[in-house]
């Protein structure tokens, strides 16, 4: 069994059925996966009020204020987390932890994504606050190859589709992709990215009423640039928000996407054709689509989940946890569930971790090796 940390640290583990298969994170937040004692002990330092102050407790309470059915609701839990991390040193920290927790996991790639926008408050720029992510992931990194490991980390910078700093994040986002181009990890891996380099563009926050389009100028800057965008879309709106990612955002990837049959269940309209025959990854989070209410028109279990239909159809289906904590899960418990009630098979989670690493914002030499690593780990 891969050995991972329990609510106390991080995240669950899973039961051991899968076996030694790598796995890769598209879809991770950076201020939803810390660890509850982390928490604790960054708001004692800043005298900031928690419900509950041992870390068990702690956790637990994300999770219990998680299952409420609401995005938004989901979304106030956040404010916990974020107020901890306003400096440099605890973002850097969180985002260590982060990468020793995915280590845990059996990750071997992985792209958080955050909002550098909601971590200011301490008197931070926004490159200040993406340095100390980018120092964060990059000494993660390299502890985790100092102990043998492999695991490569990047960032997805967000901005929240409900403000107005989109332009201003998307100039960010290109500055730093322009600053590493052509920059690679030491090392034997070829196309490997910097540890904690910047790849990609997301638009993050309330979703229904906040349409992408909205933001047409930052998405037209990205896609000016030849700058990577993954869109939130398909979760707390139907698929029609799937359709405005698509078009006003060029959006590669989809977060979650799950809503895209609610109105086409045959999978055969034009939207739905597009993204399947087009191979647009969606980032699919089955615990958090159960807490958020995403799913309620299928039901309300992981056997009912619509990513087993999506995955039967064709379409590139990937997963990932969005918020550990809030969720208490790991990309390894998801795909436990998966196995355990959703009927799906070792061969089902290889297929959707080489889709994964397939869709990674990483150039495609990296692409292939993580590719290759899985399918050595599956044959």
């Amino acid at each position: 069994m891969r050995q991972s940390t329990s609510t106390e640290g991080s995240v669950r583990a899973m039961d051991g059925a899968l076996g030694p298969i790598p796995a890769v994170c598209l879809h991770d937040h950076l201020d939803g996966a810390l660890r509850p004692a982390t928490i604790v002990e960054l708001a004692r330092e800043i005298n900031h009020e928690l419900p509950e102050t041992d870390p068990v407790a702690l956790g637990r309470w994300f999770e219990d204020s998680a299952n409420s059915g609401s995005l938004e609701r989901y979304l106030t839990t956040f404010e916990h987390t974020t107020a901890v991390m306003q400096t440099a040193e605890a973002l850097a920290r969180v985002a260590e932890e982060y990468v020793l927790d995915c280590a845990a996991d059996g990750l071997i790639h992985t792209e958080v994504r955050w909002a550098p926008e909601q971590h200011l408050v301490g008197g931070l720029t926004l490159d200040q606050a993406v340095d100390a992510v980018q120092d964060g992931l990059a000494r993660g990194v390299a502890e985790v190859k100092a102990s043998g490991g492999h695991i490569s980390a990047v960032q997805i910078l967000c901005a929240m589709r409900h403000l107005d700093k989109s332009g201003e994040i998307a100039q960010l986002v290109v500055d730093r992709v322009r600053a590493a181009a052509g920059t690679t990890s030491p090392g034997d891996v070829p196309g490997e990215p910097a540890p904690g380099s910047v790849v990609a563009f997301d638009l993050a926050g309330p979703e229904k009423g906040f349409p992408a389009s909205d933001h047409r100028q930052a998405l037209h800057l990205l896609t000016e640039n030849l700058v990577p965008v993954t869109l939130h879309a398909g979760e707390a709106d139907g698929a029609e928000s799937i359709r405005d990612a698509l078009v006003s955002g060029r959006a590669l990837r989809i977060g979650h996407g799950v809503r895209l049959l609610e109105d086409d269940p045959e999978a055969t309209g034009p939207l739905s054709r597009w993204v399947r025959d087009r191979h647009i990854a969606l980032e699919v989070c089955p615990c958090s689509n159960l807490q958020t209410g995403a799913i309620s028109h299928w039901g309300e279990s992981i056997k009912d989940h619509p990513i087993t239909q999506l995955h039967r159809s064709g379409f590139t289906v990937t997963l990932s946890p969005d918020n550990r904590l809030m969720s208490a899960t790991s990309v390894s418990h998801e795909m436990s569930l998966l196995l355990s009630e959703a009927g799906w098979s070792n061969q089902d989670l290889a297929d959707i971790q080489l889709n994964a690493a397939r869709a990674a914002f990483v150039p495609r030499a990296y692409q292939d090796w993580l590719a290759e690593r899985i399918e050595e780990a599956s044959a």
